[in-house]
């Protein structure tokens, strides 16, 4: 009797070590993954601070001057030239420097359009044709909004500044821009 009852809490420790053995794979395996995923979205993301704040990453300045080429404002811009970054935008910043700003490409002219959904930021956007002309300009958009905020005609370019710059800098539809890497 004695041998059958050590042979019964033999196989019930092994079956035990077994059920352990195949949590801590599991829990290993849910580590390795998680920390897989931080390590893609840390690299997805080079702009991005710890505290999820994306950061401002200078590609650029660009100039705003009158129809006689007179300069009214300059700015460092972070360029959104691909559709991801067209996508994310300004989205998810708490704050943008007065003397900073988002030059958005686009492929090709168009009427273009925005909204603020995510962002934090009250912004100035303002649309820019081939001929590098403003010919719209919406002042203090509606933050974290899905708003629409169209192009009254075919733009390629829009810059996004902190509201309020366009008032402060007298920037009109007719001005114009320029921008340097």
């Amino acid at each position: 009797m004695p041998n059958r009852s050590i042979k019964k809490k033999t196989i019930a420790n092994k079956k035990i070590i077994r059920n352990y053995s195949g949590i801590f794979k599991l829990a290993v395996i849910i580590l390795i993954a998680a920390f897989a995923i931080f390590m893609i979205i840390n690299n997805f993301f080079p702009g991005k601070k710890s505290n999820n704040e994306f950061m401002f990453k200078k590609d650029g300045t660009l100039t705003f001057s009158d129809s006689a080429g007179n300069t009214k404002a300059k700015i460092d811009i972070q360029i959104a030239n691909t559709d991801f970054d067209r996508q994310l935008g300004l989205m998810f910043r708490k704050s943008m420097g007065e003397n900073q700003g988002m030059l958005f490409i686009f492929p090709q002219e168009s009427v273009q359009s925005f909204w603020m959904r995510n962002t934090y930021i009250s912004l100035d956007m303002i649309f820019v044709n081939t001929d590098k002309k403003i010919i719209t300009i919406h002042k203090d958009t509606k933050t974290l909004s899905d708003q629409t905020y169209r192009s009254t005609g075919s733009a390629k370019y829009v810059i996004e500044v902190d509201a309020g710059f366009s008032d402060k800098f007298n920037l009109r539809v007719g001005d114009n821009i320029n921008w340097t890497r």
